[in-house]
């Protein structure tokens, strides 16, 4: 078994990255190569405008290369919650830009010819309870009719061709995706390159500084100017940037991959062959890979910590969960086992915009390969001064009381959600 994200190890790394000293100045800079940052870069580049990317890795490193390869519409809470959150014309809004992300997506991959298994396979939102399926089935009926008629309820009966585990219902949402996270975000850093942008690979920004309208990062391998900073590191956000860190919390979430299955195990588990999620707070979530590998992931364990150790110890967590749901599956041989941080917000709604002198976008809360893409073209935009379009722009953001970057508090809110899928 390896300690690799799938995505890494079967993808071609990004080989564009800028080589020599970072030094120059330049209208902005861009720290993260993610999917926010990169997106952002290449549609400020198409513009003609000189943009450098700073990342403190490699071209997806972070989340963007350790999560579950679904791109899923709709949101992370029930339309209804978000409505009384938010205001139903917010709620509708940041829904429909959870729509409008995977059209993103699936454009640039089309303009750009990156070759990364995109498909549109539809989610399901799998009951695990009988109860759930009611608090389901009240979205569902939200949803559809006042915004996204492209969804249906499914029985548990409707359920026997989709999933070979028995669930108590769905919700399906027709628009979702499924795509190779490791090809796509090499294959946006090449777009991303090809169109002017610079990307400076091992370049962690060390220090950031502000004065006569012009800001100054250090790396170690040297410094940079710019107009502008954008900000898209998510759960990775270095401490210089304590703004962020105090109002996002890091979670760990971890993943396996099964070896290739066969036809037959395929038509026994997951026939259906879309993206699949479970209502449990502490739940899982799956989908089966290009090469017909079941990838299976979950908040295993509450912590802010991804590393082997701590990824074997969430991988025997989630090889039970798997053997739970799909039993067929209990001695299948698992060939990839990671982890990564999530960039969560205490409401788990997205924050983007502009503070303290950066732009960011960041705090998409497990939701963030659909969104990332378009929030970070959407964003860009607004640097160069475009009509605003960002869906959740002077939405509230204030600190997490008692954080200053480290989740201590985590083993109790495991503690909370375990007790509440005991009781619920």
């Amino acid at each position: 078994m390896q300690f690799e994200s799938y995505w890494h190890d079967t993808a071609q790394p990004f080989a564009g990255g800028a080589q020599g000293p970072v030094e120059g100045h330049y209208d902005v800079a861009v720290i993260g190569a993610g999917f926010t940052g990169l997106a952002a870069a290449r549609q400020l580049a198409k513009v003609g405008v000189k943009v450098v990317v700073l990342e403190a890795e490699r071209v997806g490193w972070g989340a963007s290369g350790r999560n579950g390869g679904h791109l899923n519409n709709g949101l992370a809470h029930s339309f209804l919650s978000a409505k009384s959150a938010l205001g139903v014309g917010r709620a509708v809004a940041l829904y429909k830009a959870f729509d409008d992300s995977i059209d993103t997506i699936e454009a640039i991959i089309a303009e750009e010819g990156i070759d990364c298994n995109f498909r549109r396979a539809g989610k399901l939102k799998l009951a695990s309870k009988p109860q759930h399926f009611d608090a389901i089935a009240r979205n569902f009926e939200a949803v559809h009719k006042e915004v996204d008629p492209d969804t249906a309820l499914l029985t548990a009966s409707d359920l026997k061709s989709e999933v070979g585990s028995p669930f108590h219902g769905a919700m399906l949402s027709k628009k979702s995706a499924m795509m190779h996270m490791g090809r796509y975000v090499a294959g946006l850093a090449t777009a991303a390159a090809r169109h002017g942008a610079v990307i400076f690979e091992k370049a962690a920004v060390t220090a950031h500084r502000q004065g006569n309208g012009r800001h100054n990062l250090e790396t170690a391998r040297g410094s940079v100017t710019a107009d502008h900073v954008l900000v898209a590191t998510g759960a990775y956000t270095p401490s210089l940037f304590n703004y962020f860190r105090r109002r996002i919390i890091s979670v760990g979430s971890f993943l396996i991959a099964t070896r290739p299955l066969t036809d037959a195990e395929i038509a026994a588990t997951m026939p259906g062959n879309r993206t699949c999620v479970t209502s449990m707070n502490i739940g899982n979530y799956f989908r089966l890979s290009p090469d017909k590998r079941l990838i299976f992931g979950g908040r295993a364990r509450f912590s802010a910590t991804s590393d082997q150790r701590s990824d074997a110890r969430s991988g025997d967590i989630l090889r039970a969960s798997l053997a739970e749901i799909f039993p067929q599956l209990a001695g299948v041989e698992i060939n990839y086992c990671w982890g990564g941080l999530v960039d969560m917000t205490k409401d788990r709604y997205p924050r983007a915009g502009y503070v303290d002198g950066v732009w960011y976008a960041m705090g998409y809360s497990g939701h963030g390969a659909q969104l990332s893409t378009h929030l970070g073209m959407i964003i860009a935009d607004a640097i160069l001064g475009k009509a605003d379009r960002n869906p959740i722009k002077g939405l509230e953001w204030p600190a997490v009381p008692g954080h200053f970057g480290k989740p201590w508090f985590l083993p109790l809110v495991g503690l909370y959600y375990k007790t509440l899928d005991r009781f619920q």
